[in-house]
């Protein structure tokens, strides 16, 4: 498969608009998959990433339906969406995840009809959980993305949406995306939630949870203070 940046892609007449509406300290960016429209082995990835400053809460994006590549037509099969969330003041106080949207030629009960009026929208919402690593057990933290249904409540999928074919051309496709109030350990059984915040336990080797009577331990935040309880460090 060839990788080609959006800044040295063939001019296309047909297109859709990817929107994301994003928390502070997050960017999207888009991979679109191609494949044969007459079953041709042959296929190709575009990476699309938004001109706009990094701090602009909504991101817009262009996205090709069609390409070719050597004589062979593609039509868009899917798009990978690269969520980006910075957690730290670190450049490695990050972490990513995906969203994606598929595309279909027929009609399913799994494809999202279109508004009369307006983008077709879909939710998914960041959770930041957290661990420690290495041996001075530094706190770092995982990004979690997942779907919302229509009530706010979290799926089990990632976020995202089935989109057909021949009712995507102009139209604009728009993910809105929040991040979860709290806080939650990567490891659950590892830590123990007490009324001044979470406290990391010794495990038993054998089921790797606390042990009971639980023993603490402590752990290091990433700016190198020595801490017994997160968030709040000092309890």
């Amino acid at each position: 498969m060839a990788l080609v940046f959006s800044g040295c892609s063939i001019v296309q007449t047909e297109s859709f608009t990817f929107q994301a509406e994003l928390p502070e300290n997050f960017t999207v960016g888009a991979v679109t998959h191609y494949e044969s429209v007459s079953g041709e082995m042959c296929s190709k990835r575009k990476a699309f990433r938004s001109k706009q400053p990094k701090t602009t809460p909504l991101v817009e994006l262009q996205l090709p339906l069609t390409d070719t590549a050597k004589g062979c037509s593609m039509v868009l099969k899917k798009v990978v969406l690269h969520i980006e969330g910075k957690w730290g003041k670190r450049d490695l106080d990050m972490d990513m995840d995906t969203a994606g949207l598929s595309i279909r030629d027929a009609p399913s009960e799994t494809v999202r009809p279109f508004p009369a009026s307006g983008p077709l929208v879909f939710q998914g919402q960041c959770q930041w959980l957290f661990r420690t690593m290495g041996s001075r057990r530094y706190i770092v933290k995982i990004l979690q993305c997942r779907a919302l249904d229509a009530n706010g409540v979290v799926q089990k999928q990632l976020a995202g949406a089935t989109l057909q074919r021949d009712q995507l051309a102009g139209k604009t496709v728009k993910m809105v995306l929040t991040v979860a109030k709290e806080e939650t350990p990567y490891f659950g059984r590892s830590w123990l939630e007490t009324p001044k915040g979470w406290k990391p336990c010794v495990e038993t080797k054998e089921t790797f949870r606390c042990q009971a009577p639980p023993t603490f331990t402590d752990f290091k935040m990433p700016d190198g203070r020595d801490c017994t309880v997160y968030p709040n460090c000092t309890e």
